[in-house]
């Protein structure tokens, strides 16, 4: 099997190493290319150099930054809009970029719900799904690079019978208003990462991240859980799975040197 290549698009730091830490991690000691390209955040501020020390971690490279603010965050991207209020076309268009200079066999982001309904994750996965399309053709966006089909697309998520086992205590302790319940139905899950293997260099990832930990939200509780705990919360990744093209399983990044690990894909 050769060896594949994995960009992980995510809206904010820190998500790359919650939702995709162990796959990316992964699919680099494996001997695969990996990349993110976070939505917002400017190069320069603290949460990006954390980024940068949880990608160094995680094996995907530095950080590729789109740019615009996170909406709750006013020195995010000074002078730039926030991601959900940039206009969408300029938002598909600098992504096209991205994908057609790394030229990722798969590209991986967040369910329609964005997992749990966060506007910036839903927007992420908008924007992700126009650019794998628009990245194919050579009639837009031009000046962005050669064109490049993308061959596989996976989107993270959570099973239903998880999120509502995992989500009540993590919003009890959250100081965040309520969202929805995350998950799909389990039977839509076909692919599932156990990342035992990598969860100590995942949580380092995330611990990378020490303003957000700091800051009181939902990465501050994850540090305040038994490590056990903890572990049982991070140790697996779901996904649903979408080929692009017949040839999607020679360079599947998720499903890539399953039988050198204890990775469990259904």
């Amino acid at each position: 099997m050769p060896h594949p290549s994995l960009l992980c698009v995510h809206a904010h730091p820190d998500d790359e190493a919650l939702w995709t830490g162990g796959v990316l991690a992964r699919c680099s000691e494996l001997g695969g290319r990996t990349a993110v390209v976070t939505c917002t955040w400017a190069a320069g501020t603290t949460r990006s150099m954390e980024l940068g020390e949880s990608l160094e971690l995680l094996g995907a490279g530095d950080p590729q930054l789109l740019g615009y603010g996170d909406r709750l965050v006013d020195d995010s991207a000074p002078g730039r809009a926030a991601f959900c209020d940039a206009p969408f076309d300029e938002a598909v268009g600098a992504l096209v970029t991205h994908i057609r200079e790394f030229r990722p066999d798969t590209v991986l982001t967040y369910d329609p719900l964005g997992i749990y309904g966060h506007p910036d994750h839903v927007q992420a996965h908008r924007v992700t799904l126009a650019a794998v399309g628009a990245a194919a053709y050579p009639q837009l966006y031009p000046g962005t690079g050669k064109p490049w089909r993308t061959k596989l697309v996976y989107l993270a998520t959570m099973p239903l019978s998880i999120a509502q086992v995992l989500w009540p205590p993590v919003m009890k302790q959250s100081p965040g208003p309520e969202g929805p319940l995350p998950g799909i139905p389990d039977e839509a899950v076909d692919t599932t990462i156990d990342v035992e293997p990598w969860l100590d260099l995942k949580w380092q990832a995330l611990c990378a991240h020490r303003s957000e930990i700091a800051r009181g939200g939902a990465m501050t509780m994850l540090a305040g859980l038994p490590e056990d705990t903890r572990r049982q919360v991070l140790r697996n990744e779901w996904f649903m799975r979408m080929p692009l093209t017949a040839d999607a399983d020679s360079v599947d990044a998720l499903a890539f040197g399953d039988d050198a690990r204890n990775s469990k894909i259904n």
